[in-house]
């Protein structure tokens, strides 16, 4: 009786003072403390609706030119983010993730970042070098690296140089033999014996074997695989709960882009998601446009104003990225850790783009006006490319250049696309 009266007493309190006045009560008169309620935190909006499409930009003019993009028979799906002045103000979805099944892209569709991936290894090596974790000028024999140099470069050729491809080797060594299969730190053994382009440390030569030692190294001065130390100190903190490494961070995920060439839906090879710090991230795009605000320094708890300089700085200059009209619209054209530079319409501009079978993406943001765009499909075309810069025409309020004309190409019908 004692008992049942002592409970009914305790429910009444909780009724008549709430459950904080409760929870002090308990705690005053146990002396032990018991848990705080907390609401979970609420998810914003996503602005995939022309109603939430806010800002100096002509989200609803770049919509219609997307649709009719992604229309294009060379395309299957496409999926674009827009960051204005900081803020996700604009996510838009076209066309289909599988031409077989018809299903259609959405916000949470995962694609292959494919070479975007390369600013992840940049980063985090900045984050540890401010960190004191690792030395981007120490010879990349200070490490346990599978990769070997011709003349034994390795041992002058810095890990800052690694990550700006400045190991002297003609463009691409060995991607060929990736493809065919072969085991990645079996060829950074063998690129001993590859052709130079240059005097290793004195240009710049993309890479993508080579530029992968990157996840050894970055790994050894985490203290733990590289994949968990980018989740680690990266996209964890960032919120970026779909970026994923390797063949099953896509295949994995509820909906996913398959990769095409025109109708003919391609099969996936692993090949390049066995070098992930040169291509082996995916994520939806709400995620991609996460990290690229992270770039922006719209983070700085997990990645510091200096970190993102040491990353983004200009240390070599390239060849012009694009061909074309975008070429030349392009100039002082550098490259950075794991970060391509140029200026356009007198801006200077940083990000990224890749390519594997099947799969397309950029990066492109302006840092100073804390806006750019990011984009994936899942073809092989590469109009889309020139996607960011017409966003950035409407930011700019400038005209002239018709990024997104299409007047070249045979018109075509928009594809009926099953109901979502």
């Amino acid at each position: 009786m004692k008992k049942s009266l002592a409970l009914l007493f305790g429910l009444a309190a909780l009724l008549l003072i709430g459950w904080y006045g409760y929870r002090t009560l308990v705690e005053r008169q146990t002396g032990f403390p018991l848990p705080v309620l907390t609401q979970p935190k609420a998810e914003k909006k996503l602005p995939v609706a022309a109603g939430d499409w806010h800002g100096r930009i002509d989200y609803r003019g770049l919509d219609r030119d997307f649709t009719v993009l992604a229309a294009q028979p060379e395309m299957a799906g496409l999926a674009v983010a827009i960051v204005e002045s900081g803020e996700l103000r604009f996510i838009g979805t076209y066309g289909v993730a599988d031409k077989d099944s018809g299903k259609r892209v959405m916000p949470d569709t995962v694609f292959r970042w494919a070479s975007v991936s390369k600013g992840v290894a940049g980063s985090l090596a900045a984050k540890l070098s401010q960190a004191g974790k690792v030395d981007l000028e120490a010879p990349l024999s200070s490490w346990h690296s599978s990769l070997r140099l011709p003349g034994n470069a390795e041992t002058q050729v810095t890990l800052a140089q690694l990550l700006s491809h400045r190991t002297g080797l003609t463009k691409n060594a060995y991607d060929s033999k990736l493809e065919d299969g072969q085991d990645p730190g079996l060829l950074r053994t063998q690129l001993v014996d590859a052709p130079l382009q240059c005097v290793p440390g004195s240009c710049h030569s993309y890479q993508n074997i080579a530029f992968d030692a990157a996840s050894e190294i970055l790994g050894q001065a985490a203290g733990t695989l590289y994949s968990d130390a980018v989740q680690q100190q990266l996209f964890r903190p960032l919120g970026m709960k779909s970026a994923q490494f390797g063949m099953t961070g896509l295949t994995g995920a509820k909906s996913w882009a398959r990769p095409h060439r025109g109708d003919e839906v391609r099969t996936l090879s692993e090949s390049y998601w066995r070098v992930p710090a040169a291509a082996g991230v995916s994520s939806d795009i709400v995620d991609m446009a996460r990290w690229m605000q992270a770039q922006m320094g719209e983070n700085k708890d997990v990645l510091s104003g200096e970190a993102l300089a040491l990353a983004h700085a200009p240390l070599v200059r390239t060849k012009r990225p694009y061909s074309g009209d975008l070429a030349r619209a392009l100039g002082e054209p550098s490259y950075g850790l794991g970060w391509r530079s140029f200026t356009y319409s007198g801006r200077h501009l940083v990000g990224h783009s890749g390519a594997v079978d099947g799969f397309r993406s950029t990066m492109i943001f302006d840092p100073v006006a804390r806006s750019g765009v990011v984009a994936m499909w899942n073809s092989g075309w590469g109009r889309p490319f020139r996607l960011p810069f017409a966003v950035l025409d409407s930011l700019y309020d400038q005209s002239g250049n018709d990024w997104l004309d299409l007047s070249d190409l045979p018109p075509v019908k928009s594809p009926k696309l099953p109901p979502s």
